[in-house]
Parts: C-alpha cells; sequence; structure tokens
C-alpha cells in the first residue's frame, strides 16, 4: 500500500513519516481579534512542540442546532478576516464550505478546503473543492463505515484533485451520543491518504441541549491519546481562551491552556508506538 505525503503550504505537510500536524483554532470565527489573537498563540504552542500547523476557522456554520444560533461574519467578512490572519500571522489555513459557490473564493484564502462531515456525500460539493487545485480535507459523515469514505476519495480523484486528508470525528451512536471506533483510523489508513483525528467534534453531543449541542470535553485527551497510539497523521483540536463564552460548541472546545501538555502526551504516545508513520522524538 502506498502512504501519501500531502503538502498543504511551504514548510506544511502532512502524512507518512512525517511530524504530527496540529489543525487548531475556534469553531466560528467571532471577531478578527480573536482569530488573531488565537492564531498567534497556537502557532507558539506548535513551534513549542516542533509540530507543523494550520489554523482552522469557519466562515459560517450552516449546520447549527437552532435558527437563532451565531453562524459566523459570513463568506466575505470572514474571508477577509481569514486572509488578514494567513498574512500577519504566517500560518497555513484551513476552512469548511457548504455550497459549491463558496470553493473558489475560499480557496483564494484558505490552504485546506474542508468538507463537512454531513456534507461528505455531496458530489458537486465534493468536486468544486477538488477543482481548485487546494487540499481537499474529507470529515467522515457520523452516518458512514470508514470504508464508505473510498467513494468520496474517488469523487476528489476524479475532479482532479490532488491532495486528500481524511478526518474522523465520531459515528453517530443514538440519542446524541457519538461513539469512535479506533477501527477506523486504521480502516481509513488503507486508503494510503494521511488521516486525522478530530478529538473535539468526537466528544460533541450534537443537539443534546436542545437548542444547541452539548459536548464531554474532559474526554478529548482521552480519545487524543488512543487515536495517537493507533497511528494519526494529524490532530484537529477546537480551541477557546474561554470555551464557556464560545458562540459555537462551547461545551466540547478545548481550553486554550490545555493544549501545550496534550500535545505533548500525544507526541511521546505516537512516537512509541509508531503511529502514521511518524517519528517524532
Amino acid at each position: 500500500m502506498r502512504h501519501r505525503r500531502v503538502l498543504i503550504a511551504p514548510g506544511v505537510e502532512v502524512g507518512w513519516e512525517r511530524p504530527l500536524l496540529l489543525i487548531a483554532g475556534p469553531c466560528v470565527i467571532e471577531s478578527e481579534r480573536q482569530c488573531h489573537t488565537l492564531a498567534a498563540r497556537l502557532k507558539e504552542i506548535a513551534a513549542e512542540a516542533g509540530l507543523p500547523f494550520v489554523f482552522k476557522a469557519s466562515f459560517d456554520k450552516a449546520n447549527r442546532s437552532s435558527v437563532a444560533s451565531y453562524r459566523g461574519p459570513g463568506l466575505e467578512r470572514g474571508l477577509g478576516i481569514l486572509a488578514s490572519v494567513k498574512a500577519k500571522r504566517g500560518v497555513a489555513v484551513l476552512t469548511d464550505i457548504h455550497e459549491t459557490h463558496h470553493a473558489e473564493p475560499a480557496a483564494q484564502v484558505a490552504d485546506v478546503l474542508q468538507i463537512p462531515a454531513f456534507l461528505c456525500r455531496q458530489t458537486d460539493l465534493i468536486q468544486a473543492a477538488a477543482r481548485t487545485g487546494r487540499v481537499v480535507n474529507l470529515k467522515k459523515g457520523q452516518f458512514l463505515a470508514p470504508e464508505d469514505m473510498g467513494n468520496a476519495i474517488e469523487k476528489v480523484l476524479a475532479a482532479g484533485g490532488k491532495g486528500v486528508i481524511l478526518t474522523e470525528r465520531g459515528t453517530s451512536f443514538g440519542y446524541h451520543n457519538l461513539v469512535v471506533d479506533m477501527r477506523s483510523l486504521a480502516i481509513l489508513r488503507r486508503f494510503g491518504w494521511p488521516v486525522v483525528f478530530d478529538a473535539t467534534h468526537s466528544v460533541q453531543l450534537p443537539g443534546g441541549a436542545g437548542t444547541h449541542s452539548g459536548g464531554q470535553r474532559e474526554f478529548v485527551p482521552v480519545l487524543a491519546r488512543a487515536a495517537a497510539a493507533v497511528g494519526i497523521d494529524g490532530l484537529f483540536v477546537e480551541v477557546a481562551a474561554d470555551p464557556s463564552k464560545a458562540k459555537s460548541d462551547a461545551a466540547n472546545s478545548l481550553p486554550l491552556r490545555e493544549l501545550p501538555a496534550l500535545l505533548r502526551t500525544v507526541k511521546r504516545i505516537r512516537a512509541a508506538a509508531g503511529g502514521g508513520g511518524g517519528r517524532d522524538a
């Protein structure tokens, strides 16, 4: 089986025998100041850990539980903020798209276009992202078996896409709960593309608080450690300086102050297990 590496931006590569990739940031853009502050600190944390880093933030959250929920600043304003962060902080950027017409403008800013888990079977959306030439992060649907992601990969490749990342984020168990079957990481790896574990969405309780999702952030380190032992190429973590005040995914976001210790632990486990072919010291 061929194990691939994917170049995201100069100096930022993920995959076989490469350092663990950190994808981190807020669930949704709340302000330009918030993004700059988080991006600057996350860049420092990643550098201290010796990890390549991609800043993640959404300009729109189209799948919020309630119509009254905060969705973000929208396409134009949101991409403007991300462009500012990318230029001033010198970081690669990932953002998710929900409509085919988002792909081209988002690709002018983002290094990675993310297909949300709920939309991972949407052929037109996946192929619009692939045609931009940007790396496509396919989040495995909560309703799919991991082997089913082969079809999504084929959609990317059929549209001329060159770079794919596969992200595990839990599977629907019913009654607002998700479970993570660690076998999924090994199954996804069979496709040969880099595999990322989303530690914060995996502890989400979708719709569990009625008009918004709940979560169990205390289990983020537990699942991240387990995933590192199985073998991953990247770790996806949504963070907030004060999660209790976050406008989206507050219950499952990790406090920023806890990230350095988590990365140290995950790196040690991954190195000991030889996970993902990585050789982190």
